[in-house]
């Protein structure tokens, strides 16, 4: 009889319950519709950065901790996860600490709080192309006396704060710990040791190289956007969300080396308001007459600014002649009174101001005296440069080919006058393509203080040049550069 084998069924496969883990979980996630895979983000994140601030909170007051949690596997591969490309976005959740910046101190200031994450947007090629051409190429890069009055405005103790924030004594130990020697020259101006501008670029440039600050260059914002909370800022390709925005855009000045006026445009379009700009720190431009056959010469005078009888602005230094009229320090410290004063200024210059009048005089008599046949055109030579000394000679009509012996009393009166009143009328100042710095900007009045941040827009800040604070010559702006930015990548509540 033959034997029926029973039917034996293949044994069901063991099943084990998978284990979890957070990859694993992640990856769940990861894989799910997208419609689950954005709720759960949502929750998730909001939990997760829940816990994390309990453990910092409740389970200890050492920040390290939390720091320390923020950059252990779980999170790294947490973050990479919700950074995914399934995930298209910005995740408000994970990234409630997403600053935008457009400025290179703020962005440092800020980064030194690991839970920042930051985008640097700099509309050049590369990041401080303007900074690099400062100074005649050297870069004054702060002045060891700068204090509020050196400032101008329609509130220019609006700088005070800052100022006392970070003062240049701290700017240059900043710099000194990111490896910059400088050099302190009379007058308090700070140079880079290495006398190039390209050096405090560099140090700038290596300085935020960091992990949580993503630098985009070549790529300008054409708007920012109040979004919930936070902002959206638009570039030509893209949109980025952002919990609070530094807008640190510069001035108008300098625009062959990137000075542009977006700054003032993204802070109107936010309800702020700005002042008239004029260019500032900039040569004048006068009747060409004298300064033409002077150009490119350098001289030692006290300059005067006045109209009519009103003394505008006055400042002592060096001036340099060119084609149009005056420039050089001396002429920058004035040139802002120069653009804001209107029509009928007249630029006076002391081309002897270390001495009197009287003293002047002797000086001319003794030269009369001891040699009466030297001829005119010489007899300023070896006070003046050569061409400035025949100049003066013609604007005080005593011709150069006379020789000294029939000079008058009258006559050396008469050039001594003239070289300690040398009168040029003021046709108007140079444009913004040429001026260092910007006067006026956004209204100071909109912005705290102690915090620059907005009065009218929560979370917005702003710093620099494109605020209605300027400085005199001699490094004053860009210790304001650094001063306000500090203080603004700080991201302290308004008052």
């Amino acid at each position: 009889m033959e034997r029926i084998e029973p039917v034996r069924r293949p044994a069901a496969p063991v099943r084990r319950r998978p284990k979890l883990t957070p990859v694993s979980v992640c990856q769940a996630i990861h894989d799910a519709p997208y419609g689950l895979a954005r709720l759960v983000r949502r929750g998730v994140g909001a939990v997760g950065y829940w816990l994390a601030w309990t453990w910092d909170a409740v389970v200890t007051d050492q920040k390290q901790m939390y720091h320390d949690f923020l950059r252990s596997r779980f999170v790294t591969r947490w973050r990479a996860f919700f950074r995914s490309p399934t995930l298209t976005g910005f995740t408000a959740a994970l990234r409630s600490n997403w600053l935008v910046r457009l400025t290179a101190m703020a962005a440092l200031t800020a980064a030194e709080q690991p839970e920042n994450e930051i985008l640097l947007f700099e509309r050049q090629a590369r990041v401080g192309r303007k900074l690099a051409v400062t100074g005649n190429g050297r870069c004054n890069l702060t002045n060891t006396g700068a204090a509020p009055e050196n400032y101008h405005g329609t509130q220019p103790d609006f700088a005070a704060p800052a100022l006392a924030a970070f003062p240049p004594e701290a700017a240059l130990n900043w710099f000194a710990a990111h490896g910059l020697m400088t050099v302190t020259e009379p007058g308090g101006r700070v140079y880079p040791l290495s006398n190039a501008a390209n050096s405090v670029v560099d140090v700038l440039r290596f300085a935020l190289a960091q992990p949580n600050i993503t630098l985009r260059a070549g790529e300008a914002v054409t708007a920012v956007r109040r979004q919930g909370r936070g902002f959206v800022i638009e570039t030509e390709g893209a949109k980025f969300p952002a919990e609070r925005v530094i807008i640190a855009c510069g001035g108008a000045a300098g625009a062959k080396a990137g000075g542009v006026r977006d700054g003032y445009a993204l802070l109107q379009s936010l309800g702020h308001r700005r002042t008239a700009l004029h260019p500032a720190l900039v040569q004048l431009t006068t009747d060409p007459t004298y300064p033409r056959a002077l150009k490119g010469v350098r001289a030692d005078a006290r300059v005067t600014l006045t109209r009519g009888r009103n003394v505008l602005a006055r400042s002592a230094g060096e001036v340099q002649f060119t084609e149009k009229g005056v420039s050089g320090p001396a002429v920058f410290e004035i040139s802002r009174a120069a653009a804001c004063g209107g029509e009928g200024q007249t630029v006076t210059l002391d081309l002897l101001r270390e001495h009197s009048a009287p003293e002047c005089l002797a000086f001319l008599q003794a030269r009369r005296q001891t040699a009466p046949a030297l001829p005119c055109e010489e007899v300023l030579t070896g006070t003046v440069h050569n061409r400035v000394g025949k100049m003066l000679l013609r604007c005080a009509g005593i011709h150069g080919g006379r020789p000294l012996g029939d000079v008058t009393d009258a006559e050396l009166k008469a050039l001594v006058r003239t070289a300690k009143g040398f009168a040029l009328p003021v046709r108007g100042t140079e444009g913004f393509e040429s001026a260092q710095v910007t006067a006026g900007g956004m209204r100071t009045d909109e912005f705290d203080p102690a915090t620059m941040g907005s009065l009218l827009v929560p979370r917005l800040y702003a710093c620099g040049e494109v605020l209605d604070i300027d400085g005199d010559c001699g490094g004053y702006n860009l210790q304001w550069a650094w001063s306000s930015g500090y203080l603004a990548g700080l991201l302290k509540s308004g008052t």
